[in-house]
């Protein structure tokens, strides 16, 4: 790729790194072991409540899957929790110092919330490696970018979300050249280079080859802990491989909670969504 042809897709994806990338992580106040509070949140579109007293508690480090059919909510949820959707009664904290529904955009995701999309979002003509180092905190001028020296620290850290997401061979290898999965797990990558404390990852395994959600699976099981992740997730063999709490979410609002035995065997779910 050319000089030109690089600066002009920096360029067109600034605003985008300036969204992902944050500049400040505040401390965390987490004492009593949960990381994210969403508190009676309802939010109506054109009268139609997509949310409806919602009420969700996720704990510091945990794996926590969201399942439920379609219209239940969980894309709305997500929308919520990372500021692109404001609702219209409710509290949503991220720790117990940082009212979510204060901040912007990117004030949430400087804050430390990361969210992956069900499409993944790479530089297809960059190398993995330079997607995340992309991806890194700093200066994301268009000249900055192209003439920065990396410093040893920050190799380091490339190499470790490398290894994390099973990439490293791929190093150099462009981005476009990969496969659906290893795409997907290249843009975990880019949100673990900004060492968020919660990730929200939409719909991972659409599209995978079974060996491919096998190795997603452990990704995800490995980041929760550091990390807490909240997986909003169809594919239910995939959810119960992960053996963690499991939210079923209807018409907006929770339907049922607990292991997958648990939310599988209750009748109200079995008749909403497990037993079609």
């Amino acid at each position: 790729m050319s000089l030109s042809s690089t600066m002009r897709e920096f360029q067109q994806r600034d605003r985008v790194f300036d969204f992902m990338v944050p500049k400040t992580s505040p401390m965390l106040d987490v004492g009593k072991g949960f990381l994210l509070y969403l508190e009676d949140i309802s939010v109506s579109f054109d009268g139609f409540k997509a949310i409806n007293g919602l009420n969700l508690y996720i704990k510091e480090g945990e794996l926590r899957c969201i399942i439920g059919p379609n219209g239940a909510g969980k894309t709305t949820m997500m929308d919520i929790i990372t500021g692109k959707t404001s609702p219209d009664h409710g509290s949503a904290w991220f720790g117990q110092r940082i009212n979510l529904l204060e901040m912007s955009e990117p004030e949430i995701a400087q804050a430390g919330i990361g969210r992956k999309f069900q499409k993944p979002t790479v530089f297809e003509q960059q190398t993995v490696f330079s997607n995340l180092e992309l991806a890194m905190a700093g200066d994301k001028s268009v000249l900055a970018t192209l003439f920065a020296k990396l410093t040893p620290s920050q190799i380091d850290h490339i190499d470790h979300v490398l290894a994390q997401i099973g990439l490293s061979e791929q190093r150099w290898l462009a981005a476009g050249a990969l496969s659906h999965g290893q795409k997907q797990w290249l843009e975990i990558g880019m949100l673990l280079m900004q060492s968020p404390k919660l990730l929200l990852v939409d719909e991972p395994v659409a599209g995978m080859t079974h060996q491919e959600m096998d190795r997603t699976g452990q990704l995800l099981t490995d980041l929760a802990g550091p990390h807490t992740v909240i997986l909003v997730e169809h594919d239910m063999d995939f959810v119960r491989s992960l053996a963690q709490k499991v939210t079923v979410l209807h018409q907006g609002s929770v339907l049922a909670e607990g292991s997958m035995n648990d939310v599988q065997n209750d009748p109200k779910v079995v008749e909403v969504y497990l037993g079609e």
